[in-house]
């Protein structure tokens, strides 16, 4: 994959965190940590219906605000525990901004600040 001029991310989630990197200046450099998400999650609810409808609500919330710290997606990569990163993709392929992006995934364990990015660039160069 070519690197020149697009702008590319990485993200590294699972159902609770995500943390979000991209290039210094948005398509060239190298890549940096742009941010942490959190996903507080849903408290007890005696109503399954409503808690499930919670959780839904939060995961999008949780997902707009990962989108949100990467403007104009041309490549994406999204890795972590779980499902959460297909759920994530297939949210960016139905969103119109994102739509065009090139996105894939993979599945690894929780990785530090310094290892995601690493891990990103390796992906990328």
């Amino acid at each position: 994959m070519s690197g020149k001029n697009k702008k590319q991310f990485g993200v590294w989630m699972d159902s609770h965190h995500a943390t979000v990197t991209g290039r210094e200046n948005v398509d060239e450099g190298d890549f940096v940590i742009l941010g942490h998400v959190e996903n507080p999650g849903t408290s007890k609810n005696s109503n399954e219906k409503a808690a499930n409808n919670l959780e839904i609500a939060l995961t999008h919330k949780f997902f707009k605000e990962i989108a949100e710290k990467m403007p104009n997606i041309d490549e994406l990569h999204v890795t972590g525990t779980g499902q959460i990163q297909e759920q994530f993709v297939k949210f960016l392929a139905d969103t119109p901004q994102y739509k065009n992006a090139v996105s894939s995934d993979s599945t690894s364990n929780k990785m530090s600040d310094e290892q995601l990015i690493e891990f990103i660039a390796k992906h990328f160069n």
